[in-house]
C-alpha cells in the first residue's frame, strides 16, 4: 500500500514517513507542492496526505487537481495546524476523507491511515506503540557548547527529539579544548535531519556562538521559531517548548524565561549569586527602560522575523548579550512598540548546574560590560545603521 505525504515542513515529514514505513506501508515524502502533483501522478498512490498552509500552492489546491485527475477516487487526508472552520468545510466539500488538526500523535494518525485504507498484510510489519507528537509548528534550538564533554546531557536531548517533531538542535561548539565536538558527533550520527553541528575553530564566547548558530538556523526555511537553550539544561526542554507554545499562540516576537521564585516553581541559586542578580537587575532595567525581572536566563524563543534585527550584528558584550537583543529591539521598533513585542514568562524550573563557566568574578565584570552597553546603545544612531542594513524577513 503505498502513501504520498505533501507538507513544506520537512521536520513533520521524516517522523511520520519513519512511522508509516515501519508499519509496512511504502511512503514517499515531499516538501514542494508542485513536485508532490508530479510525484501524484507517477506514484498513483493509495492515500495522500497533505497540510493546507504551503507556499505556492495549498493543500486545498492539491486536493482539487486529485479530485479532477484519472485518479479521483483516492482517499485525502488533511494534516494541519489549520483549525478555521471555512477551511475544515472547504476540505470536506472539496471532497477530503479525513482532516487532522495539529499537534496530534502519530499513533492516531496511523490509526487514521488503517481506517482509510488498511494495514499492509506483509510479515515483517511492525506494530509499533511508542508515541510521538507531530506538532503544528517547527523550531530551531541554538545550544553552545564550551568544553562540555563530561556534562552534556545526550540522552535527554536524543529522548526528546525522538519523543517530540519538529524540533532541530544546533549544538555549537565554541572552540572547547576538550573532546566536545567529538561528542557532539557522535550525538548526531544517524540524527542528521534533527541534529546539526557548527563548530567554531576559535572560542569567541557565548554570545558569538549564539549569534552563528541562530544566524544558521535561520536559513532553514521549515523552521517558524528559532531559540537558544544552555547546555547543562538548567532550564529542561519541556519548559522551553512552554515558552515556544506561548509564542506561537500570541502575537510576540520574543519570548524569554525568567527565573522567578514563586509557589510552584522549583528556582534554585546560589544565595552570593541572588545578591549580585538583583544589584545587576536595577542596572539592566534602567538601561532598558524596560520593567525585566530576569534578561539573563539562558532560554528564549524568537520569531523568525525578527533574527536579523537582533543577531545580525556582533555583540559589544560577551555574557549579557541578552541586554543587547533587547536594546536593539527597542532601538529598530521603538520602545513602545518593542515592549509589545516581548515576553517574559515565568520558568516552572531552573537549576544552577555545578561547573558553571560563570564566576563570581565574571559576575562583578558585568556590571561594568553594562555601563559599555549603555555607552555603545546611548543615541540612536543604531536605529538608523539597523534599518539601513537589515531587512525584517
Amino acid at each position: 500500500m503505498k502513501v504520498l505525504a505533501i507538507d513544506d515542513q520537512q521536520l513533520v515529514l521524516l517522523p511520520l514517513e519513519k512511522r508509516l514505513t515501519e508499519l509496512g506501508y511504502e511512503v514517499i515524502t515531499e516538501t514542494d507542492a508542485f513536485k508532490g502533483l508530479e510525484v501524484y501522478d507517477a506514484f498513483k498512490p493509495d492515500l495522500v496526505i497533505a497540510d493546507v498552509n504551503m507556499p505556492d500552492l495549498s493543500g486545498l489546491e492539491i486536493v482539487k487537481h486529485i479530485r479532477k485527475s484519472k485518479h479521483k477516487q483516492t482517499p485525502i487526508m488533511i494534516l494541519s495546524g489549520d483549525t478555521n472552520d471555512n477551511t475544515i468545510t472547504e476540505g470536506f466539500d472539496l471532497g477530503i476523507n479525513d482532516y487532522m488538526k495539529k499537534p496530534l500523535s502519530l499513533n492516531e494518525i496511523c490509526a487514521r491511515v488503517k481506517r482509510l485504507i488498511g494495514a499492509p498484510k506483509i510479515k515483517n510489519s511492525t506494530n509499533v506503540t511508542n508515541n510521538v507528537i507531530i506538532q503544528q509548528r517547527c523550531v530551531g534550538v541554538v545550544i553552545p557548547c564550551y568544553n562540555e564533554e563530561e556534562r552534556l546531557l545526550s540522552d535527554q536531548f536524543l529522548d526528546y527529539i525522538d519523543k517530540n517533531s519538529g524540533y532541530h538542535l544546533c549544538f555549537v561548539n565554541d572552540g572547547s579544548k576538550d573532546n566536545t565536538l567529538e561528542v557532539l558527533y557522535k550525538l548526531q550520527k544517524g540524527k542528521e535531519d534533527f541534529i546539526s553541528v557548527y563548530n567554531c575553530k576559535i572560542n569567541g564566547g557565548k554570545a558569538e556562538a549564539v549569534r552563528l548558530g541562530m544566524l544558521h538556523l535561520s536559513k532553514k526555511e521549515d523552521l517558524d521559531y528559532i531559540g537558544f537553550l544552555d547546555a547543562d539544561l538548567s532550564t529542561d526542554l519541556a519548559d522551553f517548548d512552554d515558552l515556544v507554545k506561548t509564542i506561537e499562540n500570541s502575537d510576540f516576537k520574543i519570548v524569554s524565561g525568567s527565573r522567578i521564585s514563586r509557589m510552584g516553581a522549583n528556582i534554585t541559586k546560589e544565595s552570593a549569586r541572588k545578591i549580585i542578580s538583583l544589584t545587576i537587575n536595577f542596572i539592566i532595567r534602567t538601561i532598558l527602560s524596560m520593567n525585566f525581572k530576569d534578561t539573563q536566563c539562558g532560554a528564549k524563543i524568537f520569531h523568525k522575523d525578527v533574527i536579523k534585527v537582533a543577531f545580525s550584528e556582533q555583540f559589544v558584550t560577551q555574557w549579557i548579550f541578552d541586554v543587547e537583543i533587547f536594546k536593539r529591539m527597542s532601538q529598530y521598533f521603538g520602545l513602545k512598540q518593542a515592549k509589545a513585542m516581548l515576553c517574559e514568562q515565568p520558568l516552572k524550573r531552573w537549576i544552577h548546574a555545578d561547573g558553571s563557566k560563570l564566576s563570581m568574578k565574571d559576575s562583578i565584570k558585568i556590571i561594568g560590560q553594562l555601563f559599555q552597553i549603555a555607552w555603545v546603545y546611548r543615541t540612536k544612531k543604531t536605529k538608523t545603521v539597523l534599518k539601513g542594513e537589515l531587512t525584517v524577513v
